[in-house]
């Protein structure tokens, strides 16, 4: 599901990311067509993360940035955030403990 939120593209995730869900998150995070794109990931509800996951979060950070925009990841369960972590992406990527941070500046 997506929303917006004061001009920000909130992408909430359910259930499990991995490759079978990977084109479907990629597209959920294609913002090419807007300028200066900010987009907030809500992993709350995601209860497993695979590589797959972790690769399209690196490439939509870099096409957000390179476009002006930024990526966010909200409130990761601790799995989640465990598989964030292990792999360093918490440190590549803007990683917040609640959605109202994510949004926040």
């Amino acid at each position: 599901m997506s929303t917006t939120v004061n001009g920000i593209r909130v992408v909430t995730l359910t259930g499990e990311i991995d490759h079978h869900t990977g084109d479907t998150l990629r597209q959920a995070l294609d913002a090419s067509h807007t300028p200066r794109p900010r987009v907030v990931v809500d992993l709350h509800q995601v209860t497993f993360m695979d590589s797959s996951g972790i690769n399209i979060f690196i490439a939509a950070h870099h096409t957000l940035s390179e476009a002006d925009g930024w990526l966010r990841l909200a409130a990761p369960g601790e799995s989640v955030m465990r598989t964030l972590n292990i792999v360093g992406v918490d440190t590549l990527i803007d990683c917040r403990e609640t959605l109202r941070q994510a949004l926040g500046d």
